[in-house]
């Protein structure tokens, strides 16, 4: 009963789940086109989440219980509306801190893989982990080096691939889907 229940939902919304995949490639490729504005809009959204966040803090201020609690989540609400106020006046600042994370990130990352490469002599595929961490090392130093004009392009073109390949993924399994619906 409950796998019937099921398979008809899944039918039902195998077209939804193939229009969705299609936005997702186009916001994708729009993304790509334009990754300056992307990364403008990532950052804007942040923004967003962070002031929300705020409220949400101050309503938590106001429903706590003892002085201390409410001094505390009134101060964390105030720093979320403050960092979401300065990101929504100042894209261009966080979209810099954004890669200037991300080629930390990296960095960070890069050196662990380069470590656990090293460290695992003998391993089956560990080259596969020396060159994933000389890989992000070498993304990490183009970020560093050229974080102004990186911070033009990286984010929103790594958002674009991201949201491109996610609808292309998407799309393929929602497309197998409903073949296997059609056959069944």
């Amino acid at each position: 009963m409950a796998e019937a229940v099921l398979r008809r939902i899944a039918r039902e919304s195998v077209n939804w789940s193939i229009g969705l995949s299609v936005l997702m490639i186009l916001v994708g490729a729009v993304a790509l086109a334009v990754p300056f504005a992307a990364g403008i809009a990532l950052t804007s959204i942040i923004a967003w989440v962070l002031m929300i966040l705020g409220v949400v803090h101050f309503w938590f201020a106001w429903h706590t219980r003892g002085a201390g609690a409410h001094i505390w989540e009134g101060i964390v609400a105030a720093l979320y509306l403050f960092a979401g106020f300065f990101l929504f006046t100042h894209p261009l600042v966080g979209l810099v801190t954004i890669t200037l994370l991300l080629g930390s990130y990296l960095m960070i990352k890069g050196v662990a893989e380069l470590i656990g490469g090293l460290g695992a002599r003998g391993v089956p595929g560990r080259g596969w982990l020396l060159l994933d961490g000389v890989v992000s090392l070498i993304l990490s130093a183009v970020i560093w080096f050229h974080l102004l004009s990186a911070a033009i392009w990286v984010i929103g073109t790594l958002i674009g691939f991201s949201i491109l390949f996610s609808g292309i993924s998407r799309l393929q399994l929602s497309l197998a889907a409903k073949r296997e619906f059609s056959q069944s």
